[in-house]
């Protein structure tokens, strides 16, 4: 079963150098915090990813064309929404985010979910 990515969730892309975490634009659905939906993609929803090494961003291109070796420059999200998002669950009219949903950059990186944001409570 998917989980429903909320703010504070941990993402990774497959061109940053390190992980950057998710804060949601979307309505407190529970006491902790709001939750994401699939148009959650501007930088206030997922910030950099520190450094980006994809050549199809034109800084790292020009950074390493002068430096005559990969050169990674800071990331700069452009990012597609998030698919598919949740066939189930929607907020406000829009398919929720759940753990499974990615989204693309335009320098080709894959944005991923690595936690949800939450954690499972087992009651006894």
């Amino acid at each position: 079963m998917a989980g429903q990515v909320c703010t504070g969730a941990a993402l990774q892309c497959s061109f940053g150098s390190a992980p950057s975490t998710f804060s949601a634009s979307g309505v407190q659905v529970d006491a902790t915090a709001p939750a994401g939906v699939v148009s959650d993609v501007a930088p206030s929803n997922v910030p950099p990813f520190a450094l980006c090494t994809s050549l199809a961003n034109p800084q790292v291109a020009a950074a390493t064309s002068a430096a005559g070796t990969l050169t990674p420059q800071p990331c700069v999200p452009v990012l597609s929404p998030w698919t598919p998002g949740s066939s189930k669950v929607t907020i406000g009219g829009v398919p929720a985010l759940d753990n499974s949903s990615q989204c693309n950059c335009s320098w080709g990186g894959v944005v991923t979910v690595s936690s949800a944001g939450q954690t499972a409570v087992t009651v006894t």
